[in-house]
């Protein structure tokens, strides 16, 4: 439904928890992308009530051993694709650790209950970093490594009922500071 209203979901995936599922969205824009989430989210919503069936966007939808319901988000800019460095991506870590806790503040409610350091997630009191590591706050995939740190980071910490105006928007600040910090120090 959402590939015909022209939305670009870009792939969907069984989750740890039992009726959980996943998708993707691929944007090259902020705005696109979150409008597109929203488009999903009310196309699911109408579909679930077509069936009778019901969808839970909370983070932690049944307390257990398990995984929650996270909105992992997937980010970059020409510079980080194009130029690239460790350095750079270090740097953009660091902007949003010197972030963190604004940033928990605009990732979705109820976030506590989903990251809590266990179940591949980074205690939401705390901030971290690291290639390939999937209980990090961001996850520098070892693509971007092996690809001459040029690519994406990862940021793990969004709750799945999250507005991703909120997340973009926090996101992008933080990359363009980060930026303007990089050029300031590399030139």
């Amino acid at each position: 439904v959402c590939l015909e209203a022209g939305l670009n979901i870009t792939g969907i995936n069984a989750e740890v928890m039992i009726g959980q599922w996943e998708y993707q969205m691929f944007g090259r824009s902020c705005t696109r992308v979150a409008d597109d989430l929203w488009l999903s989210r009310y196309l699911l919503s109408r579909i679930t009530e077509k069936y009778g069936v019901k969808v839970e966007l909370h983070p932690k939808p049944v307390k257990g051993d398990w995984n929650g319901s996270g909105m992992h988000c997937n980010f970059s800019s020409d510079l980080m694709r194009e130029t690239g460095s460790e350095e750079l991506m270090n740097a953009i870590c660091e902007e949003l650790k010197d972030k963190h806790s604004i940033h928990m503040k605009a990732y979705g409610s109820n976030n506590e209950q989903r990251l809590t350091g266990l179940h591949e997630t980074q205690h939401i009191d705390e901030f971290s970093y690291g290639v390939s590591d999937r209980g990090a706050s961001i996850r520098i995939p070892i693509a971007t490594v092996e690809n001459n740190w040029k690519g994406y980071l990862e940021d793990r910490r969004p709750a799945s009922n999250a507005d991703p105006y909120l997340i973009t928007s926090q996101l992008f600040k933080a990359i363009v500071e980060a930026e303007k910090e990089f050029r300031t120090i590399t030139v």
